[in-house]
């Protein structure tokens, strides 16, 4: 039961996805800038927590 209410919830992001790329495909660009934007600023603050803590926290 689990596996298929998983399939149901994987293909109804697929449509919204594909609905929102064909009708709007600017906004559609602007998430994906968004999104992006944000893993490259969790990117850097792990980068600046690893490089803190290889210096000895200081």
């Amino acid at each position: 039961m689990a596996v298929n209410s998983k399939k149901i919830a994987v293909y109804a992001l697929v449509v919204f996805a594909l609905y929102v790329i064909i009708t709007d495909p600017a906004k559609a660009a602007d998430y994906v800038q968004i999104g992006f934007q944000g893993i490259s600023d969790a990117a850097s603050a792990v980068g600046d927590f690893m490089t803190w803590a290889a210096n000895g926290g200081k």
